[in-house]
């Protein structure tokens, strides 16, 4: 049975590739030949525009409009990058928080007492790094490994994406989802100790953690952390042709009030690029997990699988770049009728007007068929907006 995200699930999305958006954009505050700080931010707002229709099982339909001004996929962030070179090694930190615009969640009724100065401010991550010829090994609070290049692959991360009704988006006080539920999983910030090794000349890199684990409930029992992996291969071939393909995958055993369920996953995906063409086929599958966040674990007596794909095209020529996405997501019991679907189809305009200032154009439909709630939804969402990065 497919169960509506928590909302501490809904805040956390989207601030997993922020770091790799604004790395090359941060401004060095202070260097010597040994150790450097620097900071990177992200501003983006959207006027959106949201038609939404609701049919239920008995076939009756509601439909309402809604107007919004708000953050889009990704969140309002600033980050601090710091690093130091000790002999053969190199020493590293990183924290960045997000906070968000819409203070006032729009679902709240009229008693609540934030009044508009309730701002979310959500550190994503802080941790440190060692890294040396041998790799790096990363300890603290960072983005998962599991689907974790799906979503850095995603087309509209600059963008907006879905804002289903049944996740409470369209009136949420937070980020839209991108692609999330329609095509893949969020890879949820985890304290974790990580290992990568450093890029081989064949152009493959491997990274493994062990995470925190996520429990079902208070007394569940986890006798081993959770353990997320993800390979990575990257090439260019000529100068007008690049190659990028990545698996990633997760296990965790959970056991609750005498039950026992192995949770797993399996992210995958493709990107070639070439003369201005960017090509993108990326999916999942998992047993045990959720279809959002990775963390609604079910743990029952049957076996609940989730899958999804993305497929995005997209064309660059100057500042222009053009994008067309597609993308779904599925959960499901075995042997018994499909609990869920989530889809979203769009096109989106980027216009770059200056480095660090890119204007966005975005449509997208966003259709849901929830059978455990007996509801389906078609969401139609135009959104327009500005990204400032340094």
């Amino acid at each position: 049975m497919m169960k509506k995200p928590t909302s501490m699930q809904l805040t956390a999305v989207a601030a997993l590739s922020v770091l790799a958006l604004n790395a090359s954009a941060a401004v060095t505050i202070y260097e010597t030949d040994t150790m450097s700080f620097s900071t990177d931010g992200l501003i983006n707002v959207f006027y959106t525009n949201s038609d939404i229709e609701k049919t239920d099982a008995a076939g009756a339909k509601t439909s309402r409009d809604q107007s919004r001004v708000r953050m889009g996929f990704l969140p309002n962030n600033i980050g601090f990058n710091f690093s130091k070179q000790t002999d053969d090694l190199k020493l590293g930190m990183r924290s960045s928080f997000w906070v968000s615009i819409n203070d006032t969640d729009q679902s709240r009724d009229a008693t609540s007492s934030d009044l508009g100065t309730g701002s979310l401010i959500d550190v994503r991550q802080f941790y440190g790094t060692v890294s040396g010829s041998w790799g790096e090994i990363l300890i603290g609070k960072d983005f998962g490994l599991y689907n974790r290049e799906n979503i850095m692959s995603d087309q509209l991360l600059l963008g907006f994406g879905q804002t289903s009704d049944f996740f409470g988006l369209v009136d949420g006080g937070n980020v839209s989802f991108g692609n999330i539920s329609t095509g893949y999983t969020y890879a949820f910030p985890k304290a974790q100790i990580t290992y990568r090794t450093p890029k081989s000349d064949s152009g493959f890199k491997f990274a493994i953690g062990l995470m925190d684990p996520n429990k079902t409930s208070p007394d569940s029992s986890e006798d081993r952390p959770r353990i997320e992996a993800e390979l990575v291969y990257s090439t260019n071939i000529n100068d007008n042709l690049s190659v990028k393909g990545w698996v990633s995958g997760v296990s965790q055993t959970t056991e609750t009030a005498g039950v026992t369920q192995n949770q797993s996953g399996l992210g995958y995906g493709l990107n070639l690029g070439f003369s201005g063409v960017s090509l993108t086929a990326s999916g999942f599958q998992s047993e045990g997990l959720g279809h959002v966040a990775g963390l609604d674990h079910i743990v029952t007596n049957d076996t609940v699988e989730s899958d999804g794909y993305l497929v995005q095209g997209a064309y660059v020529l100057g500042g222009n770049r053009v994008v067309l996405t597609v993308g779904e997501s599925t959960v499901e019991k075995t042997g018994s009728i499909l609990d869920a679907t989530h889809k979203n189809t769009g096109v989106a305009y980027f216009r770059t007007i200056t480095p660090g200032l890119t204007v966005v154009f975005e449509y997208n439909k966003t259709e849901a068929d929830v059978t455990s709630s007996l509801v389906a939804e078609e969401n139609n969402t135009i959104a327009i907006g500005a990204v400032i990065t340094f």
